[in-house]
């Protein structure tokens, strides 16, 4: 209902721009426009949205085991932890745009170079999410362990793991959020498919309304994928929750 709500109040500040402003509709179509730009072209939007789909999903998957299996190996190694964390750091200050045209270079103009671009954009904030949620672990649960005689592994799959998922969650809604502009990035710098394609073609060819009913069903696509990671992080909230983890007495 809520985002009901918003959509219609989104189409009626638009319609109202382009009301007021009385711009052409080569430089802001109006929705009614748009809506039939969208259903005039819905064969080759739907062809390009699901190649963009496509690719984001399996960015977001991979991306996320990454994540996820670098997380765990940083809580197990404190060796591993000193030397790899702050080089994760150290990225982030290299902006994973810049390396769109390099990735396309060396993966293609398939969806491979578009997968990487999307696995290299939520990977750190999956493994930073999780990662801190593996290591900030109350001194009960370390005591509690340490007088059943649990290792490091049983520690870590008994007590680490199942209280640093509402944390993974946190990051695996980041990451569906991050992922299709990887991706959409990835096909401005060299596609033949994909919404991002798409749009740039819309452009080229002064076709306003189609870029803006690409746009428009890519932001649709992020708030599908960011609605059901949500869920997927509630299910794994209620799981930390109840009863997933061993509680110190």
């Amino acid at each position: 209902m809520d985002i009901l709500l918003a959509l219609a109040l989104g189409l009626g500040l638009w319609q109202g721009l382009v009301i007021l402003t009385d711009a052409p509709h080569f430089i802001l179509p109006s929705p009614l426009r748009v809506a039939q730009a969208m259903w005039n072209s819905r064969v080759i939007i739907a062809e390009n949205a699901l190649v963009t789909a496509s690719e984001v999903a399996l960015g977001l998957l991979f991306g996320s085991l990454l994540g996820v299996a670098t997380a765990i190996q940083l809580a197990l190694s404190r060796t591993a932890e000193r030397i790899m964390l702050p080089i994760l750091v150290f990225t982030q200050a290299v902006p994973v745009f810049a390396l769109a045209p390099v990735l396309t270079l060396w993966f293609g103009y398939g969806m491979g170079s578009k997968i990487v671009m999307a696995v290299l954009i939520i990977y750190f904030p999956v493994t930073s999410a999780f990662h801190d949620g593996l290591t900030r672990i109350d001194q009960g649960y370390r005591d509690l362990a340490q007088s059943m005689g649990a290792g490091k592994y049983q520690f870590l799959r008994q007590i680490q793991i199942p209280n640093a998922l509402p944390s993974l969650g946190t990051g695996l809604k980041l990451a569906a959020v991050y992922a299709p502009i990887g991706a959409v990035i990835g096909e401005w710098v060299g596609a033949s498919k994909g919404l991002g394609y798409l749009m740039l073609l819309a452009n080229g060819r002064a076709k306003i309304d189609l870029m803006f009913a690409s746009l428009i069903v890519l932001a649709c696509l992020t708030v599908m994928l960011h609605i059901s990671v949500g869920l997927l992080a509630t299910r794994l909230s209620r799981y930390a929750g109840g009863g997933g983890a061993l509680r110190p007495v």
